[in-house]
């Protein structure tokens, strides 16, 4: 292995060190208590290491977003397996809400939290991207415009996700509610125009 290599690896295993503690002090004690100094002493790094990686903690923040991404992205796909239609809808739905309360931080930092992240733009990281497909792929059976009902349907989950975090809805109610999303979903897919392709416009 070159000096160049070794370095390279040295450098990506010290970024997956500093995402990894953030992820874990936001877990533990929420995201007032992630600072560059707290994160300096966790890996036992001096601050401006930290600052050689990431600019600010917003970038650290949109970091452990990025993963959050990811692995959203794969409770999606792993709740539409085996089912169709109106089921998949319901079974992804299902997965977004148990994602957002069993990682309220992680749900934070992909999107409370300010970051640099863009989304719906030329520049979107491919794990922004990934995460809008898999949640595109239950919704394009019952529309058109395909971009802007998975759009909706995630406003309307990230929206039962925060006020069932904040405590301010009924949590025993929370099949009712999705079975109301899922509803107005294909109620809006059957009254969409009956011809013409689907439209993915807007791609993530």
């Amino acid at each position: 292995m070159g000096i160049a290599e070794r370095k390279g690896r040295e450098r990506a295993e010290r970024e997956r060190r500093i995402i990894a503690a953030a992820r874990g002090i936001a877990e533990r004690e929420g995201w007032d208590a992630v600072t560059i100094r707290r994160l300096a002493d966790e890996i036992e790094h001096s601050q401006p290491v930290l600052y050689s990686h990431f600019r600010n903690r917003d970038a650290i923040v949109a970091a452990v977003a990025v993963e959050g991404f990811q692995e959203i992205a794969l409770a999606f796909r792993e709740a539409a397996t085996g089912s169709t239609g109106r089921n998949a809808l319901k079974n992804v739905a299902m997965a977004y809400l148990a994602f957002a309360r069993r990682h309220p931080a992680l749900y934070a930092a992909m999107f409370v939290l300010p970051t640099d992240l863009r989304f719906a733009e030329a520049g979107t990281r491919p794990e922004l991207h990934a995460a809008f497909e898999a949640l595109a792929a239950v919704v394009t059976p019952f529309c058109v415009d395909v971009a802007a009902a998975t759009e909706t349907f995630w406003a309307a989950l990230h929206g039962l996700a925060e006020l069932d975090r904040a405590g301010r809805i009924r949590p025993g109610a929370r099949g009712e509610r999705i079975a109301l999303v899922v509803r107005a979903m294909v109620v809006a897919g059957n009254n969409s125009p009956a011809s013409g392709p689907n439209i993915r416009k807007g791609a993530r």
